[in-house]
C-alpha cells in the first residue's frame, strides 16, 4: 500500500514520521493511495483542509493530546489496520463573510463557523434562516454553526448538542447569550442557509472564524451553509469511528 505520511511539527509526531516512513516507505501525496496524518486533532483539520483536492482517504494516528479525530498510535501492523479501516465522509461548511468596506472572504470549515465579539461590549446579531428572520436581536458573546463532526468541539463547550455523525442536521449555538437569556440555539437541516447580520458593528465589532484557521475582523454579515461539493474522507479502526465516539461523549 502506497502511504503518504504527513506529520505536525511536534517532536512526538516527527519521531513517529521517521519510524513509520522507515518501516513502510514514503510516497508523495499525488502517488499515494492513502494519507496517514500524525499529530493531534488540530493537525488533522489542517491536513484535511490542505489535502482536500487530493481526494484521498485520511487515516489519523494520535501523537497529540485528545485525538478525537485520530486512531491510536501503533507502529506494527499499519497496512492491515488501513485495509480493515472504515470510511466516514464529512461535509464541510462554507463561510462567506463581508466587512463594512465591502470585502468578501470565503472559507471552508469542517468543525464550525463561529462569530465572536471583538470589543468590550456584547455583540448584537440578527439571525436569518433560509431568508426568513428568526431572531431580530441576539445579544451575546458570539454564535456558531457546527457540523455533526464538529459538534463535540467548541459547540459542545458552548453547551450545544452533540449530533449523530450520520444526521443531516446542523447545530446553531449561542455563546454566552444575554438576551434572550435562556436561548441556547437551534437544530437546523443541513440544507439551511444561516445568515448573521451584525447590529451596531462600529460600536460592537464582531469577528468571524472558520475552524480557527481563517479569521475575519470587523464583519457586517456572515452567511453559512453546507458545501456538498467537498467530501472529506476519514478512516477509522473498526468500532472506533466518529459515530461511536460521539455516543461515548454523551455518557462521560
Amino acid at each position: 500500500m502506497k502511504i503518504a505520511f504527513l506529520a505536525s511539527t511536534a517532536p512526538a509526531a516527527q519521531m513517529a514520521l521517521a519510524e513509520l516512513s522507515a518501516r513502510y516507505g514514503q510516497f508523495a501525496v499525488d502517488q499515494a493511495q492513502v494519507i496517514v496524518a500524525l499529530g493531534g486533532d488540530g493537525f488533522m483539520l489542517q491536513c484535511l483542509h490542505e489535502q482536500q483536492g487530493a481526494g484521498l482517504p485520511v487515516y489519523g494516528m494520535n501523537c497529540g493530546t485528545i485525538g478525537f479525530l485520530m486512531n491510536g498510535f501503533q507502529v506494527d501492523g499499519l497496512p492491515e489496520r488501513l485495509a480493515d479501516s472504515v470510511e466516514e465522509v464529512v461535509l464541510p461548511l462554507s463561510m462567506r463573510a463581508e466587512t463594512a468596506d465591502g470585502q468578501v472572504t470565503t472559507a471552508l470549515a469542517i468543525n464550525e463557523v463561529s462569530l465572536f465579539r471583538a470589543g468590550p461590549q456584547a455583540a448584537k446579531l440578527k439571525i436569518t434562516v433560509d431568508g426568513k428572520e428568526r431572531m431580530p436581536e441576539l445579544v451575546c458573546d458570539g454564535a456558531l454553526v457546527a457540523t455533526p463532526a464538529g459538534s463535540t468541539a467548541y459547540n459542545y463547550s458552548a453547551h450545544g448538542p452533540i449530533l449523530p455523525i450520520g444526521s443531516d442536521v446542523l447545530a446553531l449555538t449561542a455563546v454566552a447569550a444575554f438576551r434572550p437569556r435562556r436561548w441556547r440555539g437551534a437544530l437546523l437541516p443541513n440544507s439551511a442557509v444561516v445568515r448573521f447580520d451584525v447590529l451596531e458593528p462600529e460600536k460592537r465589532p464582531v469577528m468571524a472564524d472558520a475552524d480557527g484557521r481563517r479569521n475575519v475582523r470587523a464583519v457586517t454579515s456572515v452567511e453559512v451553509r453546507s458545501d456538498p461539493s467537498v467530501r472529506h474522507r476519514l478512516r477509522f479502526d473498526p468500532g472506533h469511528g466518529l459515530e461511536e465516539r460521539l455516543l461515548n461523549e454523551q455518557f462521560v
